[in-house]
């Protein structure tokens, strides 16, 4: 018997989170596994880096051919691939550094496509069970972000408990679980583009229709620019700023631990608020605020203050803030994306706004190095202070022409 069109999405709502929760298990056990066969920090970078890199860019790069097998089959295909991977891994102890990086790099490629054909498939699914994209946005933040709350300290427990090893096979049993929710539970309305009817363009014209979208549609490039903006800054805070805070002020780790929780513990506070209210709130004044409120005053009161539990504070209340961003981008990119173009454009999104992480690493410790910590927070502050300025300064001067943040484009506007 066909399942519900409800138990299809929290089929697919449970694929995509133990797919987020297998991506940071992994993330965690394979340069654990690095480090404790070779002893290099070294090697144990590299080997992060592709699983991560890959995970960015194929969500670009394998889009076009995503939509021509269809996103269902898509994701059954990537999470059994990325399981079958972390079984070559755990089952060739022999294998050389590079064979073992290119394992890692397939299976953070596989991984990168299929959460995002996960995530386009949620629109569909929302539509027939009639659920606004805002709210289902807003929940699928929520539980991402629970997922990345958990899955590094679950990745540490399951080494602890298992071993390495185990925890890889624990790792690869839950993407068998997601490409059988995905096969079994998770059927696409007949209607759904990517599913029912594949696309047969050349893949460099199709992956280039995502890009031509994107560059007809000023409101998603702004967006765009302005989440790049808040991963360079977040970035710089969370790698560099922050612990050097601690160091210095009071030096121990526990703060830390504080920080980090508290901001974590606020976002998903406001996650819960704004799934609830979701509906009532105007979404281009909620990304307005979210974002004005939710990152420059943490860095701006690290930069004039030693003190702890006001610095605590700030990061909870920015935390809150902060959690109605990626809920608005997300229905905004659902709502001015056609169906068809999603996958496409999703990833085009997505690479770009993930540069702005390793950017921010990089301006993070050059500026506290060449200013030192206290300057170099009062300027990195103040520009992103000025970055998210900019849309609260448009919609004082013009209220009544806020960008229709989660509205449709209409077709004449629509790139031919």
């Amino acid at each position: 018997m066909k399942p519900s069109p409800r138990a299809a999405l929290i089929s697919l709502f449970t694929a995509d989170i133990l797919s987020a929760l297998g991506t940071r298990v992994s993330a965690v056990a394979i340069p654990w596994l690095v480090l404790t066969s070779t002893g290099s920090a070294a090697k144990m970078g590299v080997i992060a880096a592709c699983e991560m890199l890959p995970y960015a860019l194929t969500g670009v790069l394998a889009a076009p051919v995503a939509d021509r097998l269809g996103h269902r089959r898509t994701s059954i295909i990537a999470d059994t691939g990325s399981a079958l991977a972390l079984i070559a891994i755990i089952l060739l102890p022999g294998t050389s550094f590079l064979e073992l990086a290119l394992l890692v790099a397939v299976g953070g490629s596989l991984r990168g496509i299929g959460d995002r054909v996960k995530h386009v498939m949620l629109r569909p699914l929302a539509e027939q069970c009639e659920v606004s994209m805002l709210r289902i946005t807003s929940l699928y933040e929520g539980l991402s972000r629970a997922a990345t709350l958990v899955g590094a300290p679950l990745g540490g427990l399951l080494i602890a408990l298992l071993g390495t090893h185990g925890a890889l096979w624990a790792d690869a049993f839950s993407f068998v679980a997601c490409a059988v929710l995905v096969a079994t539970l998770v059927h696409l309305p007949a209607e759904a583009p990517a599913e029912e009817q594949p696309k047969t363009e050349p893949y460099w014209t199709a992956l280039r229709g995502g890009f031509t979208f994107l560059r007809g549609d000023q409101v998603l490039i702004g967006m765009m620019l302005m989440t790049f903006a808040i991963n360079v800054f977040g970035q710089a805070s969370a790698a560099v700023y922050t612990p050097l805070w601690v160091e210095e002020v009071v030096g121990s780790p526990v703060v830390l631990g504080l920080l980090f929780g508290g901001f974590a513990g606020g976002a998903l506070l406001g996650n819960v608020i704004f799934t609830v209210y979701a509906d009532r709130i105007p979404p281009y004044r909620a990304f307005v605020i979210g974002a004005l409120v939710g990152g420059a005053p943490r860095l701006l009161t690290m930069g004039l203050s030693d003190t702890v539990w006001l610095v605590v504070s700030v990061s909870f209340l920015c935390g809150i803030a902060n959690a109605s961003l990626n809920p608005v981008i997300g229905a905004t990119l659902f709502g001015r994306v056609p169906p068809a173009l999603q996958t496409r454009v999703f990833g085009v999104i997505g690479a770009m706004t993930f540069a702005g992480i390793p950017v921010g690493s990089l301006l993070g410790g050059w500026s506290a190095s060449a200013l030192g910590l206290r300057p170099a927070l009062l300027l990195s502050g103040g520009l992103f202070l000025l970055a998210t300025l900019i849309p609260v300064v448009q919609l004082y001067r013009r209220p009544d022409a806020a960008p229709q943040f989660s509205g449709s484009r209409k077709p004449e506007e629509e790139p031919a």
